[in-house]
């Protein structure tokens, strides 16, 4: 009986798992990328890239939130009322058009006065500026692509969405090296190839989903505002996030002694790291749709344990994937830059963040489980209370107070993740998460 229930819960786990495993690796090889590329044109180009990348998560928060609270819906309504289901897609469709127009709009009149209002070394800005004015054209596409694979993803469709975000990777890879080495577009070719392989993305995730679109053309107030009640809390942490992201970026910047160098460090050591998260972030969006899809099947004490199980599962792959990277940062970290400083501080910042990859991982699968409930408020108050409770404080304390500068920012970053893990790992293992009021 136990060894059944083990297989079942391995089942469930790895095969929700594995396909967005694979789509977060295209991402990740997208992002290295993207870096490999800027670090053979120079140094600012690289700096730039990391620090553009932070500001566009927060232009893009709004239709991450929005499908956190889409998948939690239509998880539970695909097993357990399929005609609401398409009426949450048609809902979930109409929404996010609107939503992203408007803010497609806001983004490119705004740009320019939000660089001007950030602390930033006068050598990058330029490069910020053009870099920003391409990614404020790709909002529309991303946010559809976002949601609809989230659709893919909560109806047990995920190898769509995988087919799709392989196109997608192909064709960014492609296109960003002939852009910036074959045709006079040059340096901007980075984003400008993100700009193409997303729109492609975005129109075979349309026609995957056409047919559910438009099964029930009936667009549901009340499933739009119970997506919105589920998701802000998500919008309040992603954003919360990468503000946080850019005060790093900005302590940085700060640093009285080669703030370019801990820049490019940093923009390095987060991308390999990339690597690391990849799994955590994987069995958290699974852990999200297994929960989601045990709740509509009433299945709670399955879901509990189900979670609890993937987020053990997804623990041990990360251990063993933190080791390896460890052992080859000096290796891997040349393959991004040239500059022999750079090299040594990317490699000092994975060997102190790797201390918290095991808790960051326990914790980041658990937070999946919790949003797919629904439970997505006292994630929200966990994350924020370690984020700018414990990260930001203890960065500038000990950067700044004590003297430690870049490695202080390290070690406060790596404190607050575990921090963070047992403060998700309580919430949990409460079980007060399993309601059926969502």
């Amino acid at each position: 009986m136990i060894n059944g229930t083990f297989k079942r819960y391995l089942k469930n786990s790895w095969s929700n798992s594995w396909p967005i495993i694979l789509i977060m690796f295209f991402e990740f090889l997208i992002g290295i990328t993207d870096v490999y590329i800027a670090g053979k044109i120079s140094k600012e180009i690289q700096a730039s890239i990391g620090f553009v990348s932070q500001l566009y998560f927060i232009l893009i928060v709004i239709g991450n939130a929005f499908t956190m609270g889409v998948v939690s819906i239509s998880s539970k309504l695909y097993t357990g009322n399929r005609d609401e289901f398409y009426r949450m897609v048609y809902t979930a469709i109409v929404s996010i058009f609107i939503i992203s127009i408007v803010l497609t709009i806001i983004a490119i009149n705004s740009y320019n006065k939000l660089i001007n209002l950030i602390n930033v070394p006068i050598q990058i800005k330029p490069y910020i500026l053009e870099f920003l004015k391409i990614y404020s054209y790709m909002i529309f596409f991303h946010y559809i692509l976002i949601v609809t694979n989230g659709i893919l993803r909560s109806s047990k469709r995920i190898k769509r969405s995988l087919f799709t975000m392989f196109i997608v990777f192909i064709v960014n890879i492609g296109t960003n090296i002939f852009y910036v080495f074959y045709t006079p577009i040059g340096y901007k070719g980075i984003v400008l190839s993100t700009l193409t392989a997303v729109s492609i993305g975005f129109l075979l995730n349309i026609f995957f989903i056409w047919k559910d679109i438009f099964t029930i053309k009936e667009f549901r107030y009340d499933l739009f505002k119970k997506a919105i009640s589920i998701g802000w809390p998500s919008g309040v942490v992603q954003i919360g996030w990468q503000l946080a992201s850019v005060v790093i970026f900005m302590m940085l910047s700060s640093l009285p002694e080669n703030p370019t160098i801990y820049l490019a460090a940093f923009t390095n050591g987060i991308r390999v790291e990339s690597i690391i998260f990849l799994p955590s972030f994987a069995f958290s969006m699974a852990n999200a749709v297994i929960v989601g899809n045990l709740f509509g099947e009433k299945k709670y004490q399955d879901a509990y344990k189900n979670s609890l199980f993937t987020s053990l599962l997804g623990c041990g792959i990360i251990t063993v994937i933190t080791v390896i990277v460890v052992i080859n940062a000096n290796f891997i970290t040349s393959l991004l830059s040239n500059d022999p400083l750079v090299i040594k501080e990317s490699s000092r910042y994975l060997y102190i963040s790797a201390i918290s990859e095991p808790f960051m991982a326990i914790g980041t699968i658990l937070i999946g489980a919790l949003n797919g409930a629904g439970d997505t408020k006292q994630t929200m108050i966990r994350i924020l209370s370690s984020l700018w409770g414990v990260r930001i404080p203890l960065a500038l304390i000990l950067a700044f107070l004590f003297g430690f500068r870049a490695y202080g920012i390290w070690w406060a970053m790596t404190i607050s993740i575990i921090i963070q893990a047992l403060l998700i790992y309580k919430r949990h293992n409460s079980r007060r998460w399993i309601r059926d009021d969502y």
